[in-house]
């Protein structure tokens, strides 16, 4: 698995900014910076090339274009803590996200959900569910 990426809260502002913006031109990203967040010229260009060199985003030719959607990254994100913290064992995670507390009937649901469409194919359905 690639490294994980971590963005510091400035970082993560401007990404915020240009994934709802993107495809936008570096200027009008300076522009929006400063309207919305109050930052000069400069700080922009910092936290952008700083944006670029972690690979989220590329800024060729004063256009701004979007590597890693905002969903990539936290998905990369969890990937790197459940494979750091735990393991790679995502029965442990759960087991620590739950810590003892039962999961609502909607929570279960989901669950059965995910596992059912994430199972290697021609194995939907084979997970039973009955009460033995």
């Amino acid at each position: 698995m690639a490294g994980n990426i971590n963005l510091t809260a400035a970082e993560e502002k401007l990404a915020v900014l240009i994934w709802r913006e993107a495809p936008l031109t570096s200027p009008d990203l300076v522009g929006i910076a400063d309207r919305e967040m109050d930052w000069k010229k400069s700080t922009t260009y910092t936290v952008l090339k700083k944006l670029c060199d972690k690979g989220v985003f590329q800024n060729e030719n004063a256009n701004v274009s979007v590597l890693l959607t905002q969903d990539e990254l936290i998905s990369r994100q969890s990937r790197y803590f459940v494979e750091d913290t735990f393991g790679g064992s995502l029965p442990k995670f759960i087991t620590s996200f739950f810590g003892g507390k039962k999961l609502s009937e909607e929570q279960a649901a989901e669950l059965r959900r995910l596992i059912e469409e994430n199972l290697p194919a021609g194995r939907q359905g084979e997970g039973g569910g009955g009460n033995g």
